[in-house]
């Protein structure tokens, strides 16, 4: 009885996070709480192996950066450089931020990504007085794709990495690299179509931007060299994490708390608390109570035996399936349940006889990875994006993204299923 619980409650929570008739956060942690009131989770299993504290505090880590970094006007004057770069074009400017976003989200992690870029993004519209929700949409897009090429590029790469021995960070790169670039390529090229007719500039504000020194944005120089500093510092600490043997949370944690110590004097650090993003936390806590009940009961687990028991060991079937169920499941639960659950599946195929698992393992971070842009909730980058666009008084709904977000994300499947087969499977026929 508990599973059925566990689904009517994720189902109709689901279908009001859609209809967008209450905010979003309220929902999930409302949906949260019945799964305790229930008896599908218990709370310390709820706050202790469901609720993934480590996202959530690497974000808040982040904004706490960020919103500091963002108060010495650093991101204006990066935004007022890279329009000028491309003299205030709509469409060359959306190439630019989406390329910007790809590669940040593969060498850092796409959640810092979106979270130091989105801020610009605001600016450049702001300044071109356009419309940010295409160039919002495109960062969500490129976060995820370019997230998927590497290690720490996004959540479920780290954890297939640290579940498989022999696979590190050049593997990733190598294996992951070449079809995320084709994939990105196909994808700006259908997002720079849709909407070459929507971005419009006037030349007066085209005119205005090119006459605006960059410089004059830098409000506070004190304060923009340490919060660069310590932006800069805590970027290398993701890069070098491994080298480090400290988690990334770890990392981020530090800078946070390193910029406030220094920046003390001049942003109290209730000032600082307050210009968190604290809905879009509460939604993932929820979230993950949410998905977690699908867990507690072993929905998620029995979804993932099931790709097995269909397949009965053929590997490029397996691949292909595991490819597309992790994708679309990626758009409707958080990907990292179902990455957990399928790791030790994927394990199990050894004993079937199966010695090379490696195409099982791309096929499961490529689905998903690119899953995540299939909808509002696939990704952490997704709902953070959503987020700030709301406290911008940008908003764009689960219907808006979906229109673009599917279309994305079954192409990159597509793509994806020619890259395995001929790269992996084809000698398995």
């Amino acid at each position: 009885m508990d599973w059925f619980l566990a689904l009517v409650i994720f189902i109709v929570s689901y279908v009001f996070i859609i209809s967008e008739k209450l905010n979003r956060a309220l929902i999930a942690c409302l949906g949260g709480v019945l799964m305790l009131f229930t008896g599908v989770l218990d709370l310390n299993g709820a706050f202790l192996d469901h609720i993934d504290w480590h996202t959530i505090v690497l974000l808040l880590s982040m904004m706490i950066l960020v919103s500091i970094t963002s108060q010495s006007g650093f991101f204006e004057f990066v935004a007022v450089t890279l329009a000028k770069m491309v003299n205030g074009k709509p469409i060359p400017l959306l190439i630019v931020i989406s390329t910007l976003t790809a590669v940040g989200s593969a060498f850092l992690n796409n959640v810092t990504t979106v979270l130091l870029l989105v801020p610009i993004v605001l600016t450049l519209t702001n300044l071109l007085h356009i419309s940010a929700i295409p160039y919002l949409l495109s960062v969500i897009l490129a976060s995820n794709i370019g997230g998927t090429a590497t290690l720490i590029g996004d959540p479920p790469n780290l954890m297939i990495g640290q579940a498989v021995d022999h696979l590190n960070f050049n593997d990733f790169l190598i294996h992951l690299g070449p079809i995320v670039v084709v994939i990105y390529v196909t994808i700006m090229i259908g997002v720079c179509f849709l909407y070459r007719n929507q971005l419009d500039v006037s030349p007066h504000y085209q005119r205005e931007l090119m006459g605006v020194n960059p410089k004059t944005y830098l409000r506070d120089r004190q304060l923009l060299f340490k919060s660069v500093t310590v932006l800069t510092l805590t970027t290398v600490g993701f890069i070098i994490q491994p080298l480090l043997n400290v988690e990334l949370t770890s990392v981020a944690m530090a800078g946070a708390l390193l910029l406030m110590l220094l920046t003390h004097e001049d942003k109290q650090t209730e000032e600082v608390f307050q210009a968190v993003e604290w809905v879009t936390l509460f939604f993932f806590v929820g979230l993950f109570m949410l998905v977690g009940g699908l867990k507690e009961v072993g929905i998620i687990d029995e979804i993932a035996k099931s790709i097995i028991h269909y397949t009965e060991g053929d590997l490029p079937k397996t691949a292909l399936l595991i490819l597309w169920a992790s994708g679309i499941l990626s758009g409707f639960v958080d990907n990292i349940p179902f990455v957990a659950a399928m790791i030790p599946v994927i394990l199990e195929f050894q004993e079937y006889g199966m010695s090379n698992l490696d195409p099982l393992w791309w096929a499961l971070a490529l689905g998903a990875c690119l899953g995540g842009n299939g909808t509002l909730i696939g990704a952490s980058s997704n709902v953070i994006v959503a987020g700030l666009a709301v406290k911008a008084k940008q908003p764009f709904t689960y219907m808006d993204f979906l229109k673009v977000g599917a279309p994305t994300a079954i192409i990159s499947f597509i793509i994806s299923s020619f890259y395995l087969y001929f790269r992996y499977l084809i000698f398995f026929q």
